[in-house]
């Protein structure tokens, strides 16, 4: 064994088994999300003359729905729907806590009070309601509920960064870049913000996470996306009157729904320990 080979089996031992069977989840998942239109064109194709036919039909292996549509392929086909929203939101939320809370963190006095507020007034809506009532009010859709969630999800990663900002802007070397006189958007992002960087990436993984069931929840709901289209939260809405006919149309979508929320939440949770041990290693 040379000695390159030692730090990736030292890495691969430190590795839990539950990280490591996550990452594999979400690789599958990923997979599914970017080739699934590929294996099934047509995923949403009726076929009356089939009907409901339970798991393990032939040709069928989850069986179909009310109208003959595949299962499988809806679940398959509905991969991309499910993880694009999420990460659209998790990602624009973040952006926008990024901005403000960088902002609120290093220049205070009113500049922080506006934006601590405003992320106070967010945060004391229930997500989940205001999305129903605001994307009711809007006709609902698919990017108008992402651009809802953005927005409230937004406020928590405000404080977060924040919260990381201010504990930096009191460290030495903030000091001596501002004697040096740096302008201020170099030094709050360009010497503040990489150092705040394993929050960011903590929460956005989280958020991602959260995003997934909230998105789940609203398609569920009808706000999401409409039961036409290849969505988990969808499937669960169309066919929950015929899960003693077949479960599968029901129980696939949710148990990944489950899964995959939860191997986030693990694989993010190790990452920000990785990070965090290598900044204070450093």
């Amino acid at each position: 064994m040379t000695a390159l080979d030692r730090p990736f089996i030292s890495w691969r031992r430190r590795l839990p088994w539950s990280v490591t069977a996550s990452a594999v989840l979400l690789g599958v998942v990923l997979l599914a999300a970017l080739f699934g239109r590929l294996v099934y064109p047509d995923p949403m194709r009726q076929d009356i003359l089939t009907g409901l036919v339970a798991p393990g039909a032939p040709g069928h292996l989850l069986g179909t729905d009310e109208l003959g549509r595949d299962v499988l392929a809806m679940t398959v086909a509905g991969t991309g729907s499910a993880l694009l929203g999420p990460v659209c939101v998790a990602v624009g939320s973040m952006l926008i806590g990024i901005l403000l809370g960088t902002l609120a963190g290093y220049e205070r006095g009113p500049v922080d009070f506006v934006i601590s507020r405003w992320a106070d007034l967010l945060l004391a809506l229930p997500l989940l309601l205001a999305a129903i009532v605001v994307g009711g009010v809007l006709g609902g859709g698919y990017w108008v509920t992402v651009i809802l969630l953005v927005v409230l999800f937004s406020p928590s990663d405000i404080r977060i960064v924040r919260a990381g900002v201010l504990e930096q802007s009191a460290r030495p070397y903030i000091e001596a870049a501002q004697m040096l006189s740096m302008p201020r958007w170099r030094v709050m992002f360009v010497h503040i913000l990489p150092n705040v960087s394993t929050l960011v990436v903590t929460n956005v993984m989280l958020n991602v996470a959260f995003a997934l069931v909230a998105f789940s929840s609203l398609s569920f709901l009808g706000v999401g996306v409409s039961t036409d289209t290849a969505d988990w939260g969808a499937q669960l809405a169309a066919n929950r009157q015929i899960v003693f006919d077949n479960p599968a149309a029901v129980v696939v979508p949710a148990i990944l729904i489950i899964l995959v929320a939860c191997a986030v939440n693990l694989v993010g949770d190790w990452l920000g320990q990785r990070l965090a041990q290598n900044g204070t290693t450093a």
